[in-house]
Parts: C-alpha cells; structure tokens; sequence
C-alpha cells in the first residue's frame, strides 16, 4: 500500500518531509504504467518531484543476516535477482565494508590497489551497522555516538541484471564530491539534481568515473564531524540527490560493493579514503613550475618563437608542451618531419635553460599507412601482438574514428597490450627526448557512434535502462558495448579505459626514466589513478563562468585523491581577453597544475602574446614569483598527501569545518591549512567581498594582520592584485626564485614565520633532490613558541648535531622571515629572535633632552617608563593630533581642512604657537605621483622656492593610478595605499601631529623597515637603523662625521616595500629639521617653519623611483665627457711650479690624467678672482696643458672680501648692484657681514692661531644668488677672470654659506632671536650655539627673483642651491662648451646643474666604504657625477689605504685625487713605482671603459637612471641585496667589489654574486657561481671587477687622457647572457671587428 497518511499536529512539516523522500519508480509519467509496477502515483505542482513512487511492497526481505530475497512485486526493468547476498565488516577502525552480490559471478572492478589493502577490524560491524529484515534495510551509524549516517529504510533494494537502485538518506545537505561533471560550487545542489557517472568526451557526464561523495554529520557542522561514501562500481550510472536529503544510486551493472568512512575532521575522510584507493604519487619537483601548451602552433619555430618571447619576460616558465600537431598526420609515435624537424633535439633546447618539455599521446592509432606509404610500424606491431579491442566477436578489431582517421584502441587491460605499449613508448622516447608524458582521449573516445560500422542491437548496447548520459546513448561518442576486453565486455570497463591506460603507461614510463620520477597526465581517470597520474579538468573555454567553476573541480578531485590538477589557464577554446586571462593567471599561479593552454583556431593567449610590459605579464610574473617562492612548501603539501592523504588545494571548510559560513565557499580555497586564496573571478571588479574564517591572519604581500575574521570583508583588488593572506601559526618554507626550478633550487632556502593567537607557529618543510624515485629525503619540522624568547626549531630525523644562529630583532612583527637558509640534512637548528613589544609604538613626546615626568604631562602627553633603551618614556596619546571638519574629493584630488583637537594644551613651545586650523590638499599628478600639502590658509606661510615639474593635467582616473588615498579622522592623517599589493606605503594616522608657526611635526608608519636616503650626513650603513636614532639636516660647512649635518640637504627617502615594490617621498621644506627613525616601523619629521609639502612617487622599482623622483625635481646634467677623466687637486699647493712639476710627474708615469685644479691657494689672500704673485705663471701654464688636452678647473667661493684698501672690482660692482646680503630694513640697512677665507690686508698671517682668535680675516659679504641681479653681477666677475685665466670647469665651494664667525661679525644677530635659537632645536651640530652657528644669522634677509623677501631663516639650506645655476649659466656663457660645476652644498634640483664631492673627508680606511654610502645616495638624490677625495682631505693617508683608495676612486663618477694644507702629498706619483703602476693600470681600466660611463650619464641625464647603482636596483627581488652597501654597479652590468679594510694575509674580498651570469672583467671568464656569497682572491694589485651576462659595454683604446683616448676606434665587449643564440654571438662578433676597424 502506498503510506501517504498523516497525523494532525504534524500534517505541513510531514508531508513536506514524506514528499521530499519519494523514490522515482517510473520515469515516464503515465498512472497507469505506475500502477503496474505497484508503484504510487500522487501527482504533485512540482514537476521534478516525482509522481510515482516506491510503495512497500518493493526490495527484499532478510531470511538471514547475510541472505536476502526478492519480494514479490513487478519488475522494473526485467531479470531480477531472486537472491543475494549481503556482507559487511569494519575493515578498519574507521572504514565500513559492504557488499550486495549474487551466487553467480558478476563484473567486479579489478582494483589494483584495493585488492592489496589490508584489513584490520578493531571493532564489531554491529557497533556501525544494523540491519532490518522486512524489509532489508541498511542503517549506518557513527559508533560514538550512534549518529545515523547511511539509512536505506526509506525505499526498497532493486537488484536486477542491468538495473541496481539503492537510496540512503543522509543526515545532512552539505554533500560533495561525485563526478567527473561541471559543478558550478563545491556543495551539491539536493533539489532533485541528477548526475550521470560514466567517462566520457563530453560536456555532461565528462571524463572522469567518481562515485564518491563526503557528507557533514550535522547541518550546520557544529562538530565538524564527516563521513565519506564509495561505490566501487565502473558501469554507467547516475546518482540523485534530494532534498530529504537523500541519495539515490542506479546502475547498470556489477555490483553494490559500498566503502563507508568515519572522520572526525573532512580531511580526515579524505585521508581514510586514499588509503583505500591509494595515495597520490609525489610529483617532480619541477612539474610545479609554469607550463605553457597550446593545440596547433603549426611549426616547432612558432613554439621557439612562443618559448623565446615568454623566456624574455623574465617569468617563471618551466615546461612547454607540444599537442598532437607535432605528428605526422596526428599518428601516435611519429613526428612531423617538415614542419617539426628539429623536434628530436627540442627537449635539449628546453634543458639549456632549466626548462622541460612534455608531449601528448593519445589511445587510438592509426590503420593507414605514414607517408610515402610507408608501414605504419606501431599499427602492424599492435597488430601482430593481438592489443586492440576487439568486436564482440572476440577476433575482429574495433575500428573507429579519431585524429588521425580510421583507428584500433588498444586494450590496456591485455598483457599483450601493455607489453607493446611500452615497447613502443620505449622506441619514440629514443628518438624524441621528452620529460614526460600527457595521455588525452582515453574516455574512450571516438568520433563514430560505437565503430565505423555503428553497433549491434542488443542488451549492452541498448540496455534496459540508460542513466542520463550525453545523447543517451550509451555508445555515442565511444565504442560499442559489447566490444571485448581482457577485463570483460566494454559495457563493465568501458569507464576503467583511462585507469586501464594509466596503470599500462606507469610501466612505459618506469621502463624509459627507471629511477628518475617523471610526470604523467591523463584526461581519463578512476579512483586511485592519482596513485601515478595528474590530471587537469579538460577542454574548458574562455569564459568567466569555467574560471570561477575550475576551483569546484579542483577541491573535488582533492577528495577524489588527485591533488595534481588544474584547470587550462585561460581557457582552451574561444579568445580570451586580456582581462580575462591576467585574472586567470592570478590565480592559475595558484593551481597545482598550472598550464596555460589552448585550442585550435583561437588567439594566442600565452603570457607575452599580451606584450612584455603589460599589466598582464607584470601581474602573471608578480604571483609566478610567488608561487615559486613558495614552492618548498607547495612541494611539501604533496609529500603530505603522498603520505598521509591530505589534501593540497584544500577547501575552506576542510579547516574551519565547524564555522557554517565555510560550507559552501568555492570561490576562494587554501594551499594546505595555511595560505588563502582569494581571486577576481568576475569581469570589472576590483572590489571583492571575500570571507575570512576564523583564524589570525596576515597579507602576503605586506604583512599586516588582519584585524577582523569569522565575516566576510571587502577587498580592494585592481587589475593586477588578487588576494593572498597567511594564516598565523605557520611556518612556510621558501626559497627565492628564479626563472625555472633548476635555477630556484640552488639558492637557499628560508623561512616565513607568522605566529598566531598564541604567539606559536608550526611548519613542516619535506626537502629531497626533486627528480629521484628513490631518494634520500627528510621531512623537518619546525614549531615557535612566543614566551620570553621565540625559537623556530627545525626538527630532523636523525640528529647528528645542533646549529644555533640568532635572527636580527623583529621590528614589531607577527611575522618573522628568514632567508638565505643553508639546511643541512640530519641536522637540528635553532632560530632565536625577539619581538618588539606595544613600546615601539610609542611617538616621543619630548625629543629634546631631560625629559621628566612633569614636563611630560604638561604637554598634555602621557608618561611611562620602559626597560627598553631608547623607547620614550613620553608619548602622544592616542587621540593627539588634529581631526577632518570637512572633506571634498574630486577625480583629482582631495581637499579637507582639518582642526586642532585642543583637549590638549596650544603649544609645548612658547613663541610657537599652534595653528588650530589647517588646510589639506591632495593632488593626483599622475598614474604614479601624488601630493598632498598642509598648510596655514588664514596666514601666508613660507614655502620653497624651489620649481619642480609636476604634469599639467591631473591623472584623473582612478584605473590607471597605482595608489589610492585614504583619510582618516581622530587623529587625522592620509594613507597611500599601493593597489596592487594593499601596502601602506604612507601612513600618517598616528597620534602627534602638531603644526606650530616654528615647530611641525608629523609622523608615519612606513611599509617596512628599508629605508634609504636622507641627507647629507654620514651613515654607517645604506639601509637605516630604524632603531630610534634621529637624524638633522640643515646646511652646513661640516665635514663628515657620525650624526653630523653636513653640506646639503635632501630630504628625501626611498622605501622598499617586503613586495620588493618601491617608492619614494620627498618632503619639499628646506627649513632646518630631523627625522627619527623608530622600529614599529615609522618616521617623525620635525621642521622648524614653512609648510608640509610631500610628493611621493610609486615606482615600483627602484630605479623607477629615481627615474620618477628626477622627473619631478629636473634631470641630471651631462657632464663633459673629459670630465670623467682622472683628476687632481690639493689645498696648499705653494706655487705654480709645483703643479707644474705635478703634471709632468704623471705625464712621465703614463698616468690617465684629464684635469687639475688649483685650490684657494691660486688666490691673492683668498680673494675670488685675484691672482697670487706666487701664481702668476698659471694663466700660461694652463693654457699649455690645454693645448697638450688637459683641462683645469678653478675654485670660488662666493664670499667677497669688504675690507679692502684699494679697489676690488667684485666687492665694489657688488655694492653698485646690490647684491649682497642685508638685514631687513626694519632692522638696519646694512650688510650682514661674516668672515671666511680672505684676508685683511697687508697683514702677515700666523697660522697657527685658532680660527676663534684668529684677528686677520676680513669682514665678508655674501652675494644673495636668488636675485637675478646678483647672477648677472656674477657672470660679469666670472667673463672678467676667464679673459685673463682661462678654464673649463668651476669648483663652487664653503656655499652652505660658510663663515668662520657665528651668525655676524662680534655675534650680535639683531631681529627675532627665537629664529637664532628656536623653540625646538633638531640635533645639529654644536646646537647649542643656535642656528647661526658658522653661518649667517637667521633674521637676514634675501630676496627671491619675484622680489619678495625672505628669511634666511627660511632659506639657508637653499645657498648653494641658489649659487649653483648662476655659476652653471655663467661657465656656459663663458667657455661656450658644457664643462662641469662642482659644488658642495645642494638641494634637492640642484643636480640638474652640478655634480658634487662628499666633501672634507678623513684619510681613513672607514672613510672607503662610507664613500660607496654616499655615492648611493646621492644616486638617489638625483647627483649621480659624484665621489669622494680619493685617499681623504685631513691626515696624512697610509700607504696601502691610498692604494686601494686609487682603485675604488677610478670608479667613482667624480673621481678626483684631493687633500688638505699640511698634510704630505698622496697623488699616484707622489709614493712609489709600484704605486704608480697600480694607479695607472686601474686607470687604464676607467679609461677603457669610459664610453660606457660617458653612456650611463646621458641615460641619467636623459632617463633619471642611476650611474652608481646599488645592488637592489637591479635585484630587488633577492633581499640579500637589500643591504649591501660595500660593493656597487656601474648600471645594470659592472659589478665593483673593491678592498676596503685593511687587507689579511690571505688578501681576499668576501662578496656577493647576485643571481646572473657573471664574467671575470680580468680574465673574461664565467665566474660560474651566482646567488650567494664569494671570497675573492684580492691581491695588492687587483680590483675585482665583473661583467654582467646579457650586456653590451662600449669600451675604447685608453690613453693619457680623454682628448687622445676620442681618437681611438670604439670597441664593443658583448657578455652573453644565459639565452643569447649564436647567431646572435656571431653578428656581434662581427660588430666588434667592424668598430675596431672603425
């Protein structure tokens, strides 16, 4: 009868349930064939609810626990099974066995795994299982706590011939797996869905045979408990899910043979599940890289042609492939001979390089013959050793259709068969070298229904019932079913072919590679085919619906124990976008399988199709670099999942199982537990609302922990970003990468450690040589606890000893890296580090000295102690600063004005008070350049006068901007964000802000602890100490010295972001001030006046930060070319005999040699454009050098002499011009006199007196070069001296400006004295005597060219920006050429006129390496025609130091041999021979190369690039880079790596080879190392120099000096890199040979 009945109470909740629990018995609709079947018919107003439905009277009852009969009732489908037999057993503590079969045999899948399985029953099949009798009814439960989890009661068993129906419900709908099918999410659907499962070419049922399926205990998982179910059934079936929820089961054939397995976690049923099946095989370590394939590139050149244009992008790319168009007419074992005939040797193309190559093969072959009627030798083979599939007749071979025409399929489950695959295999690997191997169409496939002569009418190929599969047919698109195996009839095994081809095609394999893994990829699989195989998820298209729909398919064939998978990158047919592909790319990077691939007919779609500075390819290479980076532990994952079943690409709710909002995320997944991914998979978003579960996590790209989890959030993803986060509590191995992983596994490893809630971590890293079968390999395992110290323990198996190293402190970090690991296997580390505490957060207060706690908090700041130096005990509040009144935004920009928050006293600097009300402007530029001002709008502020080149018109649209802006409010402050990583790379929403009339103060976090710039001061280091250390800038005749402010003054900074991205700021205020550096990481400035006006440039390199940074500020001069020549100075020269003598000692040595100076010594006491009597031979003496093409160079101060007794022209045309420096009127109309180098008049000199005492300098005036009076004045002075001594160049000194009394002469400043002594003193120099000090007093007065007055105040550091291009304008003017300025005080443009010297260094082996510090960042400044005095300026300079000063000095820039009065001499010619000959030959080397400098400059001068470059510029990705700062490069290509120290006995230089090729410049020799550190032997006589593989240096022939060298040919050195072809080395050749026949 049919049970439709209800009770009241329950009548709406139970009829919904019974419906849901209908069982379809009919799948046509008439009652009355319903009826027939004993069936129930109660039509419903759903149609897909069926109306006819099992009633009781259907199934069997239990006679006994094993035995079972049929009931009487009519049949379904025809011949029923009277009798069964039913046996279970727990063949595990976690695993449940049963089977339904018959007493005769039926087809059971010959598993090759399975079979080999051992039991080991820990429990009672009672404890999981119970049985009804009548009917026969299964229940499942969990044993614990006997949860039902598997219920057959609802419905009756149906067991016939060709028709098996089981139903269980479940006990909830979050069901996945079974397959292999599109699904559009990971959780199935249980609205009545129906799915077929049978392999097929096709787009229903596809490929795969997967009736698995893992279901949560609970609906809303809240014990994350799982359980999974397999059918071990090949015959074609289907599987429906609804709503109950319930499953339902109907098969064609074979048997019911059901595996349950009981987890506590999903990952757990996984696990239970492969150890059944059998786990994954552990793939090469290269198989992990980028793979590119295409169907039909039509040529091997075309492949070259895609290899080599992806090759010169620079990405990572490891494995290309060839599709069946490498075949002669598509046949397997052949190749195209026309248009593939260089294939035999493409495998070692590809491996020169580090690359891989893998073709396709496919099941079907070929009856006819090859060309020229030729045996097709592999047909007559298989044919002779009887490997087809036959017709059902048993002796005629199935033919049917496939690529290469009319074709056989071989039968892999005949040992006839296998034995001639392999054989065949093993003759075409001999012929064509491959790495591996991909099997295609092996579903079977056939593009004839059934064979070429169709099929017979019978029960296989019509059976009774056929599941819902493409076309319903069940041979469509296949071969027939009745067709013989050696496993049976196609109708069982039809789904096991490509199990069958992948257990035939492993022996292949093994045969040819023996003991080296390899990789296969196959279309066609069967659980346990991930036991060798990968597979990717077939023929998709380019659409936004097959990327989001890939990441299902990949978290289900994690279940189904294929964790090598992939979807084709892309997509295989139609064109892709380019939006489209760069998305797809984003997170292909993150597929284990990632290839990108496509079909025939359609646009190319590899990486560089789409250009190589696209955002495509520099997106696609960003996350590449990252995969690779991370492979360690990619490769790890496998281990895991080889050993122990875990999953790889793991569903979000594998790990947050009892958080219900995981359940259904399918459009984000994990690398194992730790890393999240989170892609754009939909056209135009760049903002994405993604999930973040319940963990702590991290932004890969930046390190900043989250602060939200368990709710969804929106990212901000442009165009080039996707989502990546760290999960805290791991440890990640990695390794730097490179352009494949035969290049990335020889540097060393390292480690990311991101600690948890906890302040713990734990990681494992499995490590082998990547290719063996059987290998020596070690699994480490690492875990960090945070108490009062953190360790990272590396354990290893087998302990042979123990290795301690400690890591720099973390600068308040959750996330610690660790690089440049050099693991040993059997070995133990420890890693010890501290973590900076909430103290560095802190922002001081009270920076000046003798702070307490009353002055504390009468600043209204708060005061704590702390045991951690230099922390400060007196911070900001939270809420200190200033909060936004108002806000307007444009496309170009934002305006706000902001206000003071004054809960908070007005000002901690009496005579400074606090403006309440600020201005805010933001200005977009350009795609990469912003600014934004704060200033006073009620009161005209000092601002820089300074004109920079900003674009005409804003960059108005927010795609093509690499930076977005956020304001925040209590306390205001600005973030820059870099859209494509999310880095903060400004942050200034800290407390303290203070905007005062003589005090400003502002604060920001940065984006890391790299920080480079900030001048001019000596710094013992390029990258900063962050740990708080305060650096003033403020123009000053200092020389260099720790913490002392020196000659100029740049305020300007590059950071490197942990990206590797860069960016720039620049802080346009030329006030006196400092900066402090702190570890949280962040910066304070402090300025005494003006207005805050910063420009930040985004790079994202750093040599586009510079490129950026001049653009704004002005290009750099082009010197001339004689100028790069070897040049000679010293202050003390007694007369111009000894130059004189000085010039023919070197032109006797045979010394390159281009220019020579004469110091103030020239002078008539010091008197600029006066000659001495003890010089009056130098006119003459000059001129005959520069007929013998030496130039020379004069020096002036700008300083004039007012005391004298008689005329002086400049003193006297400058008071008639009024150029000089005045008080301001409202004080006195005088000149505010200083003292410098000139002397009074008729007086003898004792120079032995102190400067403070000494009574013989005359009162001096210092010109006001803003004016163009004054420029005029000066060009009028120089013109007068050049017609009496000519010249060709001018040295600009003492410009800061300089004056040897304090602030005036008797040190009476009038006006303001806040302004000689301020509120606020930065820590300058002896600042304790006030800002004057050595220079002029603040309340001078200039005015600029616009006529309006100034404080010198204001301007001061500003001097010799101003005195440079008056003195450029005027040498040009005079000499008509180019020339060059030397100056030595500057600001940022300044370089735009002049180079620059690092001023009066010390003749100390320190002073060496501190040199290259100063040439960096001068670099950076945009100065690049700098260098130091070669062998220092004071003291007497060593023997052995000048030596190697001379080396190190013939590459600087600016290379010039100077020191000071008193001291002996130190010109090359002034020591020894063999001095001299060092000299000369390392010169010869400077000379030999100075077309390649001469290069560099117009580059500088024409780009922005950087002449002397640092290391990082050009490897910004390996961060060991990141702090060198004891070798550098002449641009991309010559690395220098000079002595600096006084040298052992052993004299060798330890120093860094970065990762490319590199030449000996000696011996032009590959050094043959890359990557890691280097003693280099370096004896007295050697500098180690070396080229760069990849460049072409012009060089010419040296001589004495440039004006002979020009008359040379050029010559070209070529250095080839790892992928220039020699053909390409031979037309260079040629070029060489020409130019020096030149």
């Amino acid at each position: 009868m049919c049970m439709l009945f209800v009770t009241s109470i329950f009548i709406i909740i139970n009829i919904i349930i019974i419906v849901y629990l209908l069982i379809t018995c009919l799948f046509t609709s008439p009652s009355l064939k319903c009826e027939q079947r004993r069936c129930c018919w109660s039509p419903v107003d759903e149609r897909h609810i069926p109306w006819c439905f099992f009633s009781i009277h259907h199934g069997y009852t239990a006679e006994s626990q094993e035995q079972l009969r049929r009931m009487p009732s009519p049949s379904l489908f025809g011949e029923d099974i009277q009798e069964l037999s039913f046996q279970a057993e727990m063949q595990t503590n976690n695993r449940l066995r049963f089977k339904v079969i018959t007493d005769t045999q039926r087809f059971e899948v010959p598993h090759e795994h399975v079979k080999s399985v051992k039991s080991n029953p820990s429990s009672p099949v009672s404890d999981t299982v119970e049985i009804t009798h009548d009917p026969f009814a299964l229940i499942v439960r969990r044993k614990e706590n006997k949860k039902v989890l598997f219920d057959t009661r609802q419905t009756s068993l149906v067991f016939a011939d060709q028709y098996l129906q089981l139903t269980a419900t479940l006990p909830s709908s979050n069901i996945y797996g079974l397959g292999e099918h599109v699904h559009r999410h990971y959780r199935h659907d249980v609205n009545w869905r129906t799915w077929p499962i049978f392999t097929r070419d096709g787009m229903d049922n596809l490929y795969g045979h997967y009736p698995f399926f893992m279901c949560m205990d609970e609906g809303n998982a809240a014990n994350g408990k799982a359980f999974g179910v397999f059918l071990m059934n090949s015959n074609a079936m289907e599987v429906t899910l609804q709503p109950a929820p319930a499953i339902t089961y109907r098969a064609i054939g074979g048997i019911f043979d059901f595996y349950i397995f009981f987890g506590d976690t999903p990952e757990q049923v996984v696990q239970e599940f492969l150890e059944l099946i059998g786990r994954p095989v552990i793939p090469p370590y290269w198989s992990l890289g980028f793979q590119i394939s295409r169907w039909d590139y039509g040529s091997l050149a075309e492949v070259k042609k895609v290899v080599e244009r992806n090759r010169a992008t620079g990405l990572p790319y490891e494995i290309q492939y060839t599709d069946i168009d490498y075949m002669e007419n598509k046949m397997d074992f052949t190749y195209d001979k026309v248009k593939f005939s260089e294939l035999p040797q493409f495998a070692e193309y590809l491996h020169e390089k580090g690359q891989k190559y893998i073709l396709i093969l496919d099941p079907a072959i070929a009856t006819r013959k090859r060309e020229g009627n030729a045996a097709y030798e592999s047909y007559d083979r298989g044919t002779a050793q009887g490997a087809w599939v036959y017709e059902s007749d048993g002796t005629s071979p199935l033919l049917g259709e496939v690529w290469p025409g009319e074709t056989v399929f071989p039968d892999y489950t005949s040992e006839n068969c296998i034995q001639w695959w392999v054989d065949e295999y093993v003759r075409f690997s001999k012929e064509i070298k491959h790495d591996a191997l991909w099997i295609d169409m092996n579903e079977v496939a056939n593009f004839k229904k059934g064979s070429t002569k169709g099929c017979q009418a019978n029960n296989l190929n019509y059976p009774p019932y056929t599941p819902k599969i493409l076309d319903g047919v069940m041979y469509s698109k296949t071969l027939c079913m009745d067709a013989k195996q050696a496993w049976g009839s196609h109708y069982d095994v039809h789904s096991l072919y490509g199990y069958s081809m992948v257990l035939a095609t492993e022996k292949a394999l093994q045969q040819v590679f023996g003991e080296n893994r390899t990789l296969m990829l196959t279309r066609s699989s069967f659980p346990g085919v991930g036991k060798y195989s990968g597979h990717w998820l077939g023929d998709n298209a380019a659409n936004w619906n097959d990327i989001k729909w890939a990441i299902p398919g990949m978290l289900e064939f994690g279940l189904f124990g294929i964790p090598y998978i992939g979807a084709d990158i892309c997509g295989f047919f139609d064109n892709s976008s380019e939006e489209l592909c760069r998305r797809w790319m984003q997170v292909g990077a993150f597929y284990p399988f990632s290839r990108n691939h496509n079909a025939q007919g359609y646009e190319d779609q590899d990486p560089a199709f789409y250009g190589p500075d696209s955002l495509l390819v520099k997106s696609a290479k960003h996350y590449l670099i990252i995969r690779y980076t991370l492979l360690p532990y990619l490769y790890t994952l496998f281990y895991k999942a080889h050993t122990t079943g875990e999953t790889v690409v793991r569903p979000v709710m594998h790990e947050f199982y009892t958080d219900p909002n995981t359940l259904t995320i399918d459009r984000q997944f994990l690398w194992g537990k730790h890393l999240l991914i989170t892609p754009v998979l939909d056209p135009g978003v760049t903002k994405l609302t993604a999930y973040i579960p319940d963990a702590l996590w991290y932004n890969y790209e930046t390190m900043e922990q989250l602060t939200i989890r368990k709710t969804s959030v929106q990212m901000d993803l442009p165009g080039d970003t996707m989502g990546l986060h760290i999960r805290g509590g791991a440890i990640l191995p990695t390794q730097r990468p490179d352009v494949t992983t035969t290049y990335s596994r020889r540097h060393p490893m390292g480690l990311i450690v991101a600690l948890d809630d906890n302040n713990q971590a734990a990681g494992e890293l499995f490590w082998d040589d990547g290719d063996s079968r059987g290998t020596v390999a070690c699994l480490i395992t690492g875990f960090v606890n945070k108490t009062l110290r953190q360790s990272v323990v590396l354990r290893i198996a087998t302990t042979i000893q123990s290795n301690y190293f400690i890591v720099p402190t973390l600068h308040h970090t959750q996330v610690l890296f660790l690089r440049n690991l050099n693991l040993t296997l059997g070995e133990t580390y420890l890693v010890e580090w501290k973590v900076l505490p909430e103290d560095y957060h802190r922002f001081d207060c009270y920076p000046e000295n003798n702070a307490d706690e009353a002055k504390c908090t009468a600043r209204g700041c708060i005061w704590k102690t702390s045991e951690i130096a230099r922390v400060p005990w007196c911070f900001y509040p939270e809420d200190y600063g200033y909060r936004v009144t108002t806000i307007r935004e444009t496309m170009a920009g934002i305006t706000l004005d902001i206000s003071r928050n004054k809960k908070y006293r007005s000002s901690a600097y009496p005579g400074s008070p606090n403006i309440d009300t600020l201005r805010v402007e933001v200005y977009y530029h350009s795609s990469d350049m912003l600014q934004f001002k704060i200033w006073d709008p009620a009161t005209e502020r000092y601002e820089v006068p300074v004109p920079l080149s900003v674009p005409d018109a804003p960059e108005t649209d927010e795609n093509k901007r690499l930076y977005k802006v956020v304001v925040t409010n209590n306390p205001f402050g600005i973030q820059v964000i870099r859209k494509s990583t999310g880095t903060k790379i400004w942050d200034s929403s800290v407390p303290g802000f203070t905007f005062s009339d003589l005090f400003i103060q502002i604060s920001t976090k940065l984006s890391s602890e790299f920080v480079y710039g900030f001048g001019e001061t000596e710094h013992p280091t390029y990258k900063h100490d962050l740990n708080f250390h305060t650096w003033g800038m403020f123009s000053k005749d200092q020389p260099p010295g720790y913490k002392m402010n020196c000659y100029g003054v740049h305020p300007f900074y590059m950071g490197l972001e942990n990206t590797a991205d860069a960016h720039g700021v620049l802080l346009l205020n030329s006030n006196a001030m400092d900066v402090t550096f702190q570890p949280t990481p962040a910066l304070t400035y402090r300025t005494l006046g003006g207005i805050l006006d910063f420009y930040i440039v985004l790079g994202p390199t750093p040599e586009m930060v510079v490129q950026e940074y001049t653009a704004l500020i002005g290009r750099p001069v082009l010197p001339a070319y004689w100028s790069l020549g070897f040049q000679l100075c010293r202050y003390g020269y007694a007369n111009d005999s000894e130059i004189e003598s000085l010039y023919k000692d070197m032109r006797k040595a045979g010394i390159p040699y281009d220019v020579q100076y004469a110091d103030i010594d020239y002078m008539e006491r010091q008197l600029n454009f006066v000659l001495s009597p003890k010089f009056q031979r130098l006119p003459a003496l000059v001129d005959s050098m520069r007929e013998e093409g030496m130039r020379f160079i004069f020096i002036l101060d700008p300083a004039i002499s007012g005391n004298e007794t008689r005329s002086y022209p400049a003193f006297d045309r400058g008071i008639e011009a009024d150029v000089f420096i005045k008080w301001p009127k409202n004080l006195s109309d005088d000149i505010v006199w200083g003292k410098v180098w000139p002397d009074f008049p008729n007086v003898t000199v004792d120079e032995s007196l102190d400067w403070e005492t000494q009574i013989y300098r005359s009162y001096t005036a210092f010109p006001d070069f803003f004016r163009e009076r004054t420029a005029a004045w000066w060009l009028k002075e120089i013109k007068d001296f050049y017609e009496n001594t000519t010249f060709d160049g001018l040295w600009i000194d003492m410009n800061e400006p300089a004056s040897f009394v304090h602030g005036t002469v008797g040190g009476d400043c009038l006006g303001n004295e806040l302004l000689e002594f301020p509120p606020y003193m930065p820590p300058l120099e002896s600042k304790h005597m006030g800002l004057k000090h050595k220079t002029l007093c603040m309340n001078s007065e200039q005015i600029l060219s616009n006529g309006k007055a100034v404080r010198h105040y204001d301007v001061h550091s500003l001097y010799g920006w101003s005195h440079s291009k008056p003195t450029y304008d005027a040498l040009l003017n005079v000499t008509g050429k180019r020339g060059i300025v030397v100056t030595r005080s500057t600001y940022p443009s300044s370089g735009k006129w002049v180079g620059h010297w690092l001023g009066d260094n010390a003749a100390s082996w320190d002073q060496l390496f501190k040199s290259i510090i100063g040439m960096m960042e001068f670099s950076l400044f945009g100065i690049p025609y700098t260098g130091a005095d070669i062998c220092g300026f004071f003291n007497p300079a060593e023997y052995e130091m000048c030596l190697r000063w001379m080396q190190l000095g013939a590459f600087y820039p600016y290379s010039r041999n100077h020191n000071g009065k008193g001291n002996p001499r130190q010109d090359p010619v002034s020591w020894d021979t063999t001095f001299a000959n060092i000299s000369r030959d390392v010169l010869n080397i400077r000379y030999t190369l100075l077309p390649y400098l001469y290069t560099l400059m117009f580059e500088a001068h024409t780009k922005g690039n950087t002449v002397i470059r640092p290391l990082l510029h050009e490897f910004v990705h390996d961060k060991v880079t990141w702090d060198i700062y004891k070798q550098f490069l002449w641009g991309p290509a010559l690395l220098i790596s000079p002595a600096l120290d006084k040298v052992n006995t052993s004299r060798s230089v330890n120093a860094y080879v970065p990762n490319a090729r590199w030449y000996d410049m000696h011996t032009a020799k590959d050094i043959g190392v890359r990557g890691q550190m280097v003693s280099m032997p370096t004896p007295l006589e050697h500098i180690n120099l070396h080229i760069r593989g990849g460049y072409i240096l012009p060089w010419q022939k040296p001589e004495i000096s440039t004006f002979y060298s020009r008359k040379n040919p050029l010559g070209l050195i070529v250095a080839l890199s790892d992928t220039v072809n020699v053909s390409l080395l031979n037309m260079l050749m040629l070029g060489k040979l020409l130019l020096h026949t030149w």
